[in-house]
């Protein structure tokens, strides 16, 4: 295995780490519904009966036959049943939701009716049918949603109004984090040559918004600056997690020990090096597991910013391929200002949207061991290799991953 490389352009990257994912993507589960939010449809999502599966009154009012006046004849509610109307001339008070009875001929609103003094029920219905019939919004064994889909709250409440009680869905990857660096510090102000820990903090979360489970225990770090001790936090990492996130060491300096240590492990690149700026350089390998499914090893940068940039280049597509979801898109924006290019490598840079997110401002303190740029920005503008992008134009944009089922 070398850990030689040519630079891997931006955009190849992003898909060759999704199809990795995806190819390795586990089998179907089923789960109740109560535990399948942020997971994948693995299968398609087909209604168990019409929708809805009898005449829904939408309405408060009369279920009438014939012409008018009409005689009451009972009443029905919400989860009740009423007996038929057989004869002209009747009628049954109806609440919204409640079947409407066979034979029926309309219905009519409660504040649109009258009763007499001897209880005959008077009134006109509306030109439109104020009832649902089966069917009006899906028919029996039609399918709703394909396998792929991510599922949110709305998919959980259309899952059970067809009727189930459990779905498939695709299992959930596990990550881990290993931070490597003899200078880091887990608590207190920096100084003295050693400076503060800010991706164990800033990763795991970011891990959990793209899907991902990330326990504490799966948090492990600073590691020793030295080969053993990076191959047993990696081998050790692999055997309780799909995906190992490490920081720092994706150099080839003295204190460098990731390239070793995945050569120690077996692994082989799926890419190594990335042709982007920040970021460079990122990796992601991939290991045998005991079971014969691979685990995945990302090899972030140790400067915080770049380290996110390898974030959402390798991290990002690979959950997503591991959940059996589409790649998501890019989305376009119009840039306000400049924003320089980076010659044959891809440049991201950070920028905020205006309230309709569709213009884009560059950041300041942006610089790969800034953090401060990052906290104001809302993604990256993607300034393709030996181009600049100049004021007005649209650009490709990148936003940083949202809490799971938010919408920008």
């Amino acid at each position: 295995m070398s850990a030689d490389s040519i630079p891997v352009d931006w955009d190849k990257a992003r898909t060759l780490a999704y199809e990795a994912g995806r190819a390795a993507t586990g089998p179907a589960e089923t789960v109740p519904l109560a535990g399948a939010d942020g997971r994948t449809l693995a299968e398609p999502l087909v209604t168990l009966t019409d929708l809805p599966a009898f005449p829904t009154s939408s309405i408060d009012g009369w279920a009438v036959r014939g012409p008018a006046p009409w005689r009451p004849a009972g009443r029905v509610l919400a989860g009740g049943t009423a007996a038929p109307l057989t004869a002209d001339g009747t009628c049954v008070e109806i609440a919204t939701g409640a079947m409407v009875p066979e034979g029926a001929e309309a219905l009519i609103r409660v504040e649109e009716s009258r009763r007499d003094a001897a209880g005959l029920v008077t009134g006109t219905p509306r030109d439109q049918p104020e009832w649902r019939l089966p069917g009006d919004e899906a028919r029996r064994g039609e399918e709703l949603l394909p396998a792929g889909t991510p599922v949110d709250p709305a998919v959980l409440g259309m899952a059970a109004t067809c009727g189930y009680d459990t779905i498939p869905v695709r299992p959930q990857p596990r990550a881990a984090l290993l931070v490597f660096g003899d200078e880091l510090l887990t608590s207190g102000p920096p100084g003295t040559g050693r400076v503060r820990d800010s991706l164990s903090p800033l990763v795991p979360p970011w891990l959990r918004r793209y899907g991902a489970t990330v326990s504490p225990a799966a948090v492990r770090g600073p590691v020793q600056d030295t080969l053993a001790a990076h191959v047993a936090a990696i081998r050790g990492a692999l055997a309780i997690a799909d995906v190992v996130c490490t920081t720092g060491g994706t150099m080839n300096g003295p204190v460098d020990h990731l390239h070793p240590a995945l050569a120690e492990l077996g692994a082989e690149y799926v890419v190594n090096t990335v042709a982007v700026r920040p970021g460079f350089p990122m990796l992601l390998a991939r290991v045998p597991g005991p079971d014969g499914r691979y685990r995945f090893l990302a090899g972030l940068p140790g400067n915080p910013q770049s380290a996110v940039i390898a974030l959402i280049t390798l991290v990002a597509p690979l959950l997503a391929g591991l959940h059996g979801r589409d790649l998501p898109p890019l989305s376009t924006v119009e840039l306000a200002t400049p924003v320089p290019g980076r010659g044959d490598f891809t440049h991201l840079a950070l920028a905020a949207l205006d309230e309709d997110r569709r213009r884009a401002t560059p950041v300041g303190h942006v610089g790969s061991a800034m953090l401060r740029g990052l906290a104001g920005a809302d993604g990256f503008v993607v300034v393709r290799p030996d181009t600049r992008s100049a004021a007005g134009d649209l650009v490709p944009f990148h936003p940083l991953p949202l809490y799971p089922g938010e919408r920008p």
